[in-house]
């Protein structure tokens, strides 16, 4: 089991969420950031410090959302378990799922 990064997140990005992840298992697209599922430990520290509430644990994303814990799997076949976010930096992309939304919130 893993946390997962919602829609609420998308084109929002406060990254609040980054700063207390003990094992730097949350990583930045285009639009959105992703927890590795491999890498999360479930510690619940991110759910907290997220403002616009958009992490939840695995078994409790809603239904309405629930498409995002594939997305957030997904992301990361091609970049298999880099070991930590913070010396990989910004990922150039997204999932196709978030790249074919529409701007979120303000549209930024």
């Amino acid at each position: 089991m893993t946390y997962v990064i919602a829609q609420p997140c998308v084109d929002v990005k406060d990254k609040a969420c980054i700063d207390v992840c003990p094992v730097d298992c949350i990583y930045e697209g285009e639009r959105t950031l992703y927890i590795h599922p491999d890498e999360c430990v479930d510690c619940g520290a991110c759910e907290p410090e997220c403002p616009t509430e958009a992490i939840f644990y695995e078994d409790d994303v809603p239904e309405n959302w629930s498409e995002f814990t594939k997305v957030n799997a997904e992301f990361f076949e091609d970049l298999g378990s880099p070991g930590g976010a913070a010396a990989l930096g910004k990922i150039g992309k997204d999932h196709a799922f978030i790249v074919a939304l529409p701007p979120q919130g303000d549209g930024n």
